[in-house]
């Protein structure tokens, strides 16, 4: 199974995450199937997030599950973590 999860870069002290899809069975940062898009928490708002929406909608579409935290960082760009469903 398929599963969209965020992938810890940075440094100490100085996250910064990558949203994947990724097979369930991979570690954290493991084996990447394709890279959607990344995540900075510590920039102002405006900046912070950088999706793909397109693929990310694909991949909810073929019954990706995004992770607790992903499916919140979604919202935040319009994107309905349910499969096949879109807010805007």
């Amino acid at each position: 199974m398929v599963v969209l999860r965020l992938k810890r870069m940075g440094r100490r002290h100085r996250p910064f995450y990558r949203l994947n899809a990724m097979d369930r069975r991979a570690p954290r940062n493991g084996r990447v199937i394709e890279e959607l898009g990344w995540f900075d928490p510590l920039v102002e708002d405006d900046k912070q997030l950088n999706f793909k929406a397109d693929r990310v909608k694909y991949w909810l579409s073929v019954g990706a599950q995004p992770s607790d935290t992903v499916r919140t960082l979604l919202k935040r760009i319009d994107v309905d973590p349910t499969p096949g469903k879109a807010l805007n």
